[in-house]
């Protein structure tokens, strides 16, 4: 996801900026206004869909990033606890969960405050959610479609293979 700094000078709002890493990228998008966009990105496991807000007072750029289900009733508190168990597990961000639509994602907010360029900062956030959401998808669809437990879940999704086969 390395770019270089030079064609990416004369973006002034960080939406803007992501728009063209999102051309690069060949990723679909849409600008819902000058300060909003939203991505499509294509994991491993499934379509991500990704919103962008910049907020110009704040400085401050907002990343949601949201899974293709959602979350039932009757598996609410085990999601609970999976997600407290992998935001310990987290540098930058968080999963969260949106009670009245059941929609599970991760969300980031990255202050930008006096930074002459943006760049790195932008690609690290898209690196930085896309790489949270692939390494923890599985475990919460084992919670949700399997009904495994949270700790399970985790378990059987972040192995770690040893040696050479």
């Amino acid at each position: 996801m390395a770019t270089t700094q030079p064609i990416y000078d004369h973006f002034t709002n960080p939406v803007d900026m992501v728009e063209h890493i999102a051309t690069i990228h060949h990723w679909t998008f849409e600008r819902s206004a000058p300060d909003e966009l939203t991505l499509t990105v294509s994991g491993s496991w499934c379509d991500y869909h990704i919103s962008l807000t910049w907020r110009d007072d704040l400085e401050a750029l907002h990343l949601a990033c949201a899974f293709d289900f959602r979350v039932s009733k009757q598996r609410l508190a085990e999601i609970y606890r999976l997600m407290a168990l992998v935001n310990e597990q987290l540098w930058l961000g968080h999963f969260d969960l949106w009670r009245e639509d059941g929609l599970l994602l991760y969300r980031h907010g990255l202050l930008l405050a006096g930074a002459d360029t943006h760049v790195g900062q932008c690609e690290a956030l898209l690196k930085a959610a896309l790489e949270a959401c692939e390494r923890y998808y599985q475990s919460f669809q084992f919670v949700l479609w399997a009904g495994k437990s949270a700790e399970d879940a985790l378990a059987a999704t972040l192995f770690e293979t040893q040696g050479h086969a």
